[in-house]
């Protein structure tokens, strides 16, 4: 496990939006309060939940979380994210869905993979076919070594190679790097970036709000509902 230790809370805007476009990923520290977390955890605790195919331990919520909690619907517009998204893409920006992830105890890692697929597909449909998409993964909890933390590929989405191709999922890679940020934090990578989890060792659950943005100009290429 290579731990990142990349100092995000001293970067200016415009290294920030480097690091973004290059390395592909960026971390904005603690951005929502204590106070945020605490009514999303409440508002979704009773949430009507499924699990994933590959794990009973990886839940997600039947609903986008923005149609059960008020506090998740605010949040799509959330002033200090959108400030950066603006200075990202410009003012023209489109919201197309949520997310809330449960990583129960015992919950295995989760491959490499990307969330965007951009010939279609019955994974994520066309919306996986944007040309630029964000994704905004909200941490509800402390991330540490063994809570389930997030990893990712750096550099990953600009490379031309086919053993980038985003059909292709990897267990682990050489160059994999590991972030473990506070609870409030938010981590924003590009769709074509290659990321995923270790597994959740620890002996509380971990929690995960995220939400996906796109430039207005950067459709589907075929209609969605």
């Amino acid at each position: 496990m290579h731990i990142d230790e990349t100092d995000f809370a001293s970067m200016s805007r415009p290294e920030q939006i480097r690091h973004f476009e290059v390395e592909g990923y960026v971390v904005f520290p603690s951005i929502l309060t204590p106070e945020i977390v605490a009514k999303l955890k409440s508002e979704m605790a009773d949430a009507e939940m499924t699990h994933t195919s590959y794990s009973t331990q990886q839940q997600r919520s039947v609903v986008q979380p923005q149609w059960t909690s008020r506090t998740a619907a605010e949040l799509i517009g959330y002033p200090p994210l959108m400030d950066f998204l603006s200075d990202l893409m410009g003012p023209d920006i489109v919201f197309n869905r949520g997310f809330y992830q449960r990583s129960l105890v015992g919950c295995p890692g989760i491959s490499m993979h990307t969330d965007g697929q951009p010939h279609g597909s019955n994974l994520f449909g066309y919306e996986g076919s944007c040309p630029r998409l964000v994704r905004v993964l909200y941490y509800l909890d402390d991330l540490s070594e063994k809570r389930a933390p997030f990893r990712l590929i750096p550099r990953s989405h600009i490379s031309f190679h086919a053993e980038a191709s985003p059909y292709v999922r990897y267990t682990s890679h050489p160059e994999e790097i590991t972030l473990v940020v506070p609870a409030g934090s938010a981590v924003l990578i590009p769709s074509m970036l290659f990321h995923g989890s270790h597994p959740n060792l620890d002996e509380r659950p971990r929690e995960l709000l995220q939400m996906g943005y796109r430039p207005a100009w950067a459709g589907p290429i075929q209609p969605i509902e």
